[in-house]
């Protein structure tokens, strides 16, 4: 990338960034907490496992989802019109970052502010998986952040086990008993692999020790033309609030009974590989 179009990007992302700042809490000084339908995080792998493809796809379905008419009228149907969303993305135990602050989408073009701030931001790759980090994290996100809302959404997507940090079914029960829903996105991609070995079925994992809460579901994701279809479905469901219906195409609903997949699954999965703890 020649210098010219070095400094156009970042002045881009100053700007792109300075007008998310705004956008945020227009009215909180004076009027208290601003008033949404649901705050959602999106909280998305950047571990090496996730190829760049994937990674590229991951954020594109993101994108593609929040500039789709069809979730702007979900937005639109809610009782204050609005939500709040921030993304970040997030790896081991202490990797996590804040790619776009908490922002408000009513409509096509607050949703493009978000869009504009996200793709100026190039995504990350770091090691190991810590799903328990990236729940403790995305969960102390709704505490002060200038909103109030009916619900409280974390929106998981990644492609690996927890084998990192915590376990995963103890930060998802603490999040699900402050009143958080969790839902999942496993994206079931390039399996089997030597190099980044993990569950047979991620879908499965995701559905009994990750996500949580009412109404919580899972999307996996098998094919890489998926991505788009099932962000937006994910994301007007999350939005809407509407309980899933068994028979929605993609949609697998959390399991309550004993897990099928073992929790510590991907930290035992790790000491195999390096004959070392987690």
């Amino acid at each position: 990338m020649n210098k010219g179009l070095r400094q156009l990007r970042m002045l881009v992302l100053v700007l792109a960034w300075g007008l998310s700042l705004l956008m945020q809490n227009p009215s909180q000084a004076r009027n208290g907490p601003v008033q949404t339908d649901v705050e959602l995080v999106f909280a998305v792998d950047v571990s090496y496992s996730m190829d760049p493809e994937e990674q590229y796809l991951q954020r594109q379905g993101y994108i593609e989802a929040l500039r789709s008419p069809l979730l702007i009228e979900a937005i639109n149907k809610g009782i204050h019109g609005k939500i709040a969303v921030t993304y970040i993305e997030w790896a081991g135990e202490y990797s996590q970052r804040i790619v776009v602050p908490w922002m408000v989408i009513d409509s096509a073009a607050s949703a493009e502010r978000f869009i504009a701030v996200l793709e100026a931001i190039p995504a990350q790759r770091l090691q190991r998986t810590s799903i328990s980090g990236a729940i403790d994290f995305s969960a102390k996100q709704f505490i002060n952040n200038g909103f109030s809302s009916f619900r409280q959404v974390i929106d998981i997507s990644g492609d690996g086990s927890n084998n990192h940090g915590r376990p995963v079914n103890k930060a998802r029960d603490e999040a699900v008993a402050a009143g958080i829903v969790i839902n999942g996105l496993p994206i079931i991609l390039n399996r089997p692999n030597e190099r980044f070995r993990d569950v047979d079925r991620l879908d499965h994992y995701y559905e009994d020790c990750v996500t949580g809460g009412p109404a919580s579901f899972v999307i996996p994701i098998n094919d890489r033309t998926q991505f788009i279809q099932a962000t937006r479905t994910k994301l007007i469901l999350e939005i809407s609030g509407l309980v899933p219906s068994p028979r929605q195409a993609l949609v697998q609903h959390a399991s309550a009974a004993e897990p099928r997949i073992s929790c510590f699954a991907g930290e035992r999965l790790w000491q195999e590989r390096w004959g070392r703890d987690f």
